[in-house]
């Protein structure tokens, strides 16, 4: 099972092509297990509906929130049973460690791979980048995004 951190959605989102799109598609269409805590699909959300991201994506408030029940019920909910703060230095990245932890993930997927860096390899757990996850993986289908 894979966390996507909120910047692997946005850049889904903003992208038609690109690794970010393929692995969000793939989660829509359950052929990649994906989970979220409340805190981190909250964060979600909140990331989802700004104004300026909506405007990128092309997409209304309902749009937005359509899209989000259609990702809640594909994603497997994960109990929050033990915090492990503080492990990061940005306070707002805890909550995708957290269900990463808490949901006994191998993959936790971000474009921001410095942030995570010291705390993933405590929990075992494999960081990546939406493009490094799938040259590690075995390819499903000959479609290759042309950038991340």
């Amino acid at each position: 099972m894979i966390i996507m951190d909120t910047n692997v959605l946005v850049a889904a989102l903003r992208s038609r092509t690109g690794w970010s799109r393929k692995m969000l598609s793939q989660v829509l269409r359950s052929e990649l297990l994906a989970g979220v805590s409340v805190p981190l699909f909250i964060e979600y959300e909140a990331a989802l509906q700004r104004a300026e991201q909506r405007t990128a994506f092309g997409l209304n408030a309902d749009e937005v929130d359509e899209f989000l029940a259609g990702l809640a019920s594909v994603l497997q909910p994960i109990d929050i049973s033990f915090l492990w703060r503080p492990q990061l230095k940005d306070p707002a990245d805890e909550m995708v460690l957290e269900a990463a932890v808490n949901g006994q993930c191998t993959y936790l997927v971000t474009r921001n791979l410095r942030d995570f860096a010291q705390a993933a390899p405590r929990f075992n757990l494999q960081l990546t980048t939406p493009s490094a996850f799938y040259s590690t993986q075995a390819p499903s289908s000959s479609h290759k995004p042309q950038q991340d």
